[in-house]
C-alpha cells in the first residue's frame, strides 16, 4: 500500500545510502500522484557544498523531472525535519506537503521560524520517527 510510511521507507533507504557514504544520514523523496519523481540524500561532504542537503537535491531533481520550478502538487518525504535553509527553498518551490520523520530540536526550521514554509504547505511529523532518529544517533555515535 502506498501510504506515508511506504514513502518514508523510501526516504530512509536514501538516508542509509548517505550513512554508507559517511554523509549525515538524511534522505528524501518527492512524490506526485503516488509516484516518486526524485530521490536524494545528503551530499555535503561528497560535493564539498554546505547547501547539498537531501531536500535541496530532491527539489532540484523534482523540478527537472517536472520541467518547472514549482512543486505545488508534490509531497516531500524527508527523514529529519528540514533546516531553515531547506524550509525556505521549499517555500519558494511552493511544495504542497512535507512529511518528516524525526524532529530536529537543534537545527530544525520550527525552532527558528515556524512560519518559514509557504502558507499552503501542510506538514506532517513523526512518520517512522524512531527509525529515522536511530539512524542519526548511530551515525553520530560511530563518528565519536
Amino acid at each position: 500500500m502506498l501510504d506515508d510510511a511506504y514513502f518514508m521507507r523510501q526516504a530512509l533507504a536514501e538516508a542509509r545510502k548517505a550513512f554508507e557514504e559517511e554523509e549525515v544520514p538524511v534522505g528524501a523523496v518527492v512524490v506526485i500522484n503516488n509516484r516518486i519523481i526524485a530521490r536524494a540524500h545528503n551530499l555535503t561532504e561528497t560535493l564539498t557544498d554546505v547547501t547539498a542537503h537531501a531536500e535541496m537535491q530532491a527539489i532540484t531533481a523534482a523540478a527537472n523531472v517536472l520541467g518547472g520550478k514549482y512543486l505545488s502538487d508534490c509531497t516531500l518525504y524527508v527523514t529529519v525535519e528540514p533546516c531553515p535553509m531547506c524550509a525556505a527553498a521549499l517555500r519558494w518551490a511552493q511544495i504542497s506537503r512535507i512529511v518528516y520523520g524525526a524532529k530536529d530540536p537543534k537545527r530544525g526550521y520550527s525552532g527558528f521560524s515556524p512560519d518559514l514554509l509557504h502558507p499552503r504547505t501542510k506538514v506532517f511529523a513523526g512518520i517512522l520517527a524512531d527509525e529515522c532518529a536511530e539512524l542519526m544517533t548511530s551515525f553520530f555515535e560511530r563518528r565519536r
